[in-house]
């Protein structure tokens, strides 16, 4: 066999998510501001699309933005005035530190924890980093 039909083997067999080159977007942030507060419409939709926790998001997203906040049935309710601008940073952030492969760069990760440490596993390149401190 010569090596394009090889080639062209290799790539049927491929799983489908690997032979797609669209670029992984984080939807923007949707919701308004309510006298002292902030509410958020699709937050579940973002944590989704991340394939991470509602909880684990809106953890790091407080903590960032240093101001206290609940997940309630089908919104998020932030304890301050806060610009979509700055949480939709913060989710960019979120996504570079614990969803993005710092090797392939896919968006094809989960989290996993061994002995106390939180380890981001690549499910397309298989590489393993360790995200200590930030979770």
């Amino acid at each position: 066999m010569d090596y394009e039909k090889l080639l062209e083997e290799a790539r049927k067999k491929l799983p489908e998510s690997t032979l797609k080159h669209e670029r992984f977007e984080v939807p923007k942030v949707r919701g308004h501001i309510q006298g002292n507060r902030t509410i958020l419409s699709n937050f579940y939709q973002i944590a989704e699309t991340l394939g991470r926790e509602p909880e684990h998001l809106l953890k790091y997203i407080l903590k960032e933005l240093a101001t206290p906040g609940e997940l309630k049935k089908n919104a998020v309710i932030i304890g301050a005035k806060v610009p979509a601008s700055r949480i939709n940073q913060r989710i960019e952030e979120y996504a570079e530190t614990f969803v993005i492969c710092p090797e392939c760069k896919r968006p094809d990760t989960k989290l996993i924890r061994e002995d106390g440490f939180v380890f981001m596993k690549c499910l397309a390149c298989g590489a393993k980093k360790n995200v200590r401190g930030k979770g």
